[in-house]
């Protein structure tokens, strides 16, 4: 049984999108391999079912956030190397070793249990080195790492298969950190190169986890590049980038592109009921919209807790029967109410498209960014709240 609300992923879409970013990248005499960012259950489109459809279509390696998202992708039957960017100091580390999954190395404390984990075990395992250039989140500071990594890169049981960055400010084009952030870390790269002599144990070290090493050239793997940073400069694409929201078909605000990308996911329900409202009435908690007019009203079965935000209020818009609707009064816990007075013959049954598309004119077409954009947040946010209570309909 379904219920109304539905997500629809398109994962021939997806997979055009991910061929359309390799095509982009591919100007380089030696691409870089692709990154495919599935956390955070893929954005809201189903972590176990996109990553599988990635793989089909060639995807070279899966980042996630945690070791259990790790673990879905593998329980899923994902056979690529997985890495997991998050914290992982105070983590339960036995999945790492018991599902092949590679860390991140981003704190003298990650470096640690990691090096103890693998000691017990009496092996050794690829980690993923971060460096913070000026996120200020996780990382070894590059501006102190002759002092915190010669521990890390002496240890016998991590083998640092890539170092890498993250951009803070890739989609803001006017700041100057996203180049700051480029030659620190390059910068950075250069320590790295000088504190592992001759190979050093990142490149010595052979065991089982080097399937996790995407790169097995004998040089230590670099990456920096989300999906803004991707679109803003091939200079860190370096041997890897880390397409997320561009796989998913949304580019990232205010950046424009010219990939061809397709949305992936729309989302739908359908009208439960139609009321009128008389002159001085509202609708919804607090009458948040009254009228001076008669109003038809139709009652759609989406609210917050399938992950509509609440200021779409006022401020959003569905599409019902190929015309644009706002959104009026609160938005409820499980239901939305929109102002269908323009669309003609309005009735239960109804298909309501909240995301995605309903006819062919532009205007016929509502997407993460446009949502976005109306309540003053991000398209990540917008895709990546979805509840689970919305079943996901793959096609």
């Amino acid at each position: 049984m379904i219920r109304s609300t539905v997500a629809h992923v398109n994962l021939a879409a997806l997979q055009a999108n991910f061929r359309a970013i390799r095509e982009f990248v591919s100007g380089p005499a030696k691409p870089p391999q692709i990154i495919a960012v599935v956390k955070a259950n893929a954005y809201g489109h189903g972590s176990a079912r996109v990553a599988l459809a990635l793989e089909e279509a060639g995807a070279d390696v899966f980042s996630c956030a945690d070791i259990e998202e790790g673990i879905v992708l593998r329980q899923a039957g994902v056979r690529a190397p997985i890495i997991v960017f998050g914290a992982l100091s105070v983590s339960d580390l036995d999945g790492l070793f018991e599902f092949s999954l590679t860390p991140t190395i981003s704190s003298p404390g990650a470096a640690k249990a990691v090096h103890a984990a693998a000691g017990k075990r009496r092996t050794t395992i690829a980690c993923h080195l971060k460096i913070d250039t000026g996120m200020n989140r996780l990382g070894f500071r590059h501006d102190n790492l002759r002092r915190t990594l010669p521990g890390v890169l002496a240890s016998a049981h991590l083998r640092i298969a890539a170092v890498f960055t993250h951009f803070a400010s890739a989609d803001v084009p006017e700041s100057p950190l996203f180049n700051d952030q480029r030659v620190r870390f390059e910068q950075a790269l250069a320590i790295v190169d000088e504190l592992v002599p001759g190979g050093g144990p990142a490149r010595r070290s052979r065991d089982v986890a080097e399937a996790a090493a995407p790169h097995k050239t004998g040089k230590v793997m670099r990456h920096a590049c989300n999906s803004a940073a991707l679109l803003r400069d091939s200079r860190v694409w370096y041997d890897a980038v880390r397409p997320g929201l561009l796989l998913y078909g949304i580019v990232p605000p205010p950046l424009a592109s010219t990939i061809p990308l397709e949305p992936v996911m729309s989302l739908t329900s359908r009208v439960v009921a139609v009321k009128g409202l008389r002159p001085g009435e509202g609708v919804g908690y607090g009458w948040r919209f009254q009228t001076d007019a008669p109003r038809t009203i139709a009652v759609v079965p989406a609210g917050y807790a399938d992950g509509l935000d609440t200021r779409l209020g006022g401020r959003g818009h569905v599409l019902i029967r190929a015309r644009r609707a706002p959104i009026v009064g609160a938005v409820s816990m499980d239901m939305i109410t929109v102002d269908v007075t323009d669309v003609p013959e309005v009735e239960p049954g109804d298909e309501v498209v909240l995301l995605g598309r309903q006819g062919s004119e532009r205007w016929q077409q509502i997407d993460a960014r446009e949502v976005a954009a109306a309540i003053g947040t991000i398209p990540w946010e917008i895709v990546c709240r979805l509840g689970t209570r919305v079943e996901r309909s793959y096609e």
